[in-house]
This record gives structure tokens, sequence and C-alpha cells, in this order.
């Protein structure tokens, strides 16, 4: 039985790694932190969690971690770097969902986080988290970075056309939709029912911060590419949902085989038969990115459509199909739940 920790546990993210863990068969959350709930019951803060855990928030505090075996860090950006060489030296594995461990240049991550990096030393040992691109090392790594949201879902919808040179890398626009609860649980006047509903709206258009992340693996696969992307905010909870454009170098490939073949053993990527528009609300609550991809003959363009959610597979169910790669555990374990639909 693996002993969990999790920093952070009132935001998004915390509590859906406690919905996914109730479940999972192999872990016990040994302790689980907030400041501002120090001393309250969990189920006091999430009574959707009544009957699954007994236990309090605590005050953040690195010895109280001595016990177990991974930690997840569903924090903000910043605190997981300072924090990370003490649990590593401990033996403890660590899995941070924040930004602290993703960009590989450091000079990028500060221009980009506005601050110096603590650690700079750990970020050449951590393992970018996404399984179907990393799998292998995942599996022996102490430290892994959950990839964001955004990067995800393009990162996913990219990897056949760019691995196999189906598309001029440099040609890629990535034209993206969130749920608010990306933007986090705390309060922000933007974000409130009436400001959001019935609107949309781009955002963050000159430079968004998973930007040098999705160009970092991009250029790890073809140096050339490059991307236009654009974020936007949709009046939803929940979900995800990417429209990838580049131009075809290759018009005689059977696109919709290559990305079959390219995702047949892959647990949670489902390529949707050709011709399909996925659906957010056909992943909510699910660890699955559903794919379709098309051709534009007229254009000579693919525009692929993935989707997921951005709570769990890109965020808290991909920490855990980590988690599970990290400890040999079935990578699926705690994962199978369908999506909820309506």
């Amino acid at each position: 039985m693996l002993k969990i920790g999790i920093v952070g546990g009132t935001g998004y993210t915390g509590v859906e790694l406690l919905r996914l863990l109730a479940e999972h068969p192999g872990t016990r959350v040994e302790v689980i932190t907030s400041r501002s709930n120090a001393g309250t019951p969990v189920v006091d803060v999430f009574p959707n969690l009544r009957g699954k855990f007994d236990i309090k928030f605590s005050e953040p505090d690195v010895d109280s971690y001595q016990n177990c075996d991974l930690v997840f860090f569903a924090t903000p950006n910043g605190v997981a770097m300072g924090q990370a060489k003490a649990l590593l030296d401990k033996g403890i594995k660590l899995i941070d969902l924040a930004a602290d461990f993703r960009i590989q240049d450091i000079e990028t991550w500060e221009k980009w986080y506005g601050e110096a990096h603590a650690c700079p030393s750990l970020v050449e040992q951590a393992v970018y988290g996404l399984p179907e691109l990393n799998r292998d090392a995942i599996k022996t790594a102490s430290l892994v970075a959950n990839p964001g949201c955004y990067p995800t879902t393009v990162i996913l919808a990219l990897l056949p056309l760019l691995q196999n040179g189906l598309i001029e890398p440099s040609s890629i626009i990535a034209d993206c939709k969130s749920g608010v609860s990306g933007a986090g649980r705390n309060a922000n006047v933007a974000t409130t029912y009436s400001e959001l509903s019935e609107s949309v709206k781009a955002y963050a258009v000159t430079g968004h911060r998973h930007l040098p992340e999705i160009r970092q693996i991009l250029q790890s696969i073809n140096n050339q590419a490059e991307l236009v992307f654009v974020p936007h905010l949709m009046p939803m909870i929940r979900g995800l949902h990417a429209t990838v454009y580049a131009d075809a170098n290759n018009t005689d490939t059977n696109i919709q085989q290559v990305f079959e073949n390219f995702y047949r053993d892959e647990p949670f990527v489902d390529v949707m038969p050709a011709g399909s528009h996925p659906e957010t609300r056909s992943v909510k609550g699910a660890n699955h990115c559903r794919i379709a991809v098309h051709y534009l003959d007229t254009s000579k363009k693919y525009v692929v459509l993935a989707v997921i959610d951005n709570l769990v597979k890109g965020a808290a169910g991909q920490a855990i199909q980590n988690m599970n790669l990290m400890f040999g555990l079935n990578e699926t374990t705690g994962l199978n739940a369908p999506g909820m639909m309506p």
C-alpha cells in the first residue's frame, strides 16, 4: 500500500487527486496540507468525500511527509521547488502538478514565471510526465513534472504528425478553449458567474506560460517546430478543447490509419472514427484524451481536434497515471471510470 502525501489539498487539483485516490486500491493518503484549513476535516470542506477519508488538513511541513512513499504538489508555481530536495534526500518520490520542473532551460523558466528558480540542479533530473511520450523514463523517475493541461492536449494532437514527418513543423496553430476551473479555486472577479457566463474570450494572445512548455516538447521531436498558441476561456467548469492546424507535406497518407496505429496501445487516448468531432462533455471526470483528425484537401492542411478534462488527464488523473508507472503498478489502476454525461 503506497503512502501518499498531498501538498495543497484545497484547490481543484487537490480535491481531484482525493476523489481519484479514494477508489485507488493501492494507496492510502497519509497527510494532506492546507494552511487556511489546517485542523479541519477534509469532508467538511469537500462533502463529496464523506465516507472516503477520515483525515484532517494539516500545516505544510516537510517532516510530516517522512513516512510517505510519494508526495503530490497540487500547489501554485514556485512551491514545490522549495521543498523538493529535502523530500528527494529522504527517498520520497515527488510529482509536481505545477510548472516548477517542466521547462529545462532555467533562464526561460525565470522569464515566464517571474522569479528565481530555487533548485535549478534538480530540473535536469525531472522527467516530463506525459506517459505517451516518456513512459519508460517515468518508470524509473523520482521527480516527475506533470504536464500542463494545454500542453497535454496540444502535444497529443501533434505527436503522430511530427514523429512521422507529416507536417511543415513551423506551420502549427493551436486554438484552445478551456473551462474556468483551469484558473483555480481562488476568488477572482473575472471568473465569477456573472462575468463569465454567456461570453467567450481569448487571453494571453502574445504569450501564455504554457507556450514555452509546448515548444520545448515539440522541438525535442523536430527542432524546426514552431507554433501560434491562443487560449480561450469558456463558460463551462471543466473541459479543454484544442483545434490544431498544420500544413500537410504528405498528402497521400491515410492519416486516420496513422493516428489509429500510433495510439493503438495507449489506454487513455481514444482516436475516434474518421469524420468525428469530439466533445468535452464525453471526457468529463475521465482520464481520457479523445482525438479526431481531418484532412482539408482544398488548403492541404491537417486539422486535429482533441478534448480532455483539464482537471483529470490535464492534471490529477495524469499525475496518478504517472504514480502508477513510477511504482510498477498497472498504469490504468484507479483511472478506468468513464466520463460523466450529461
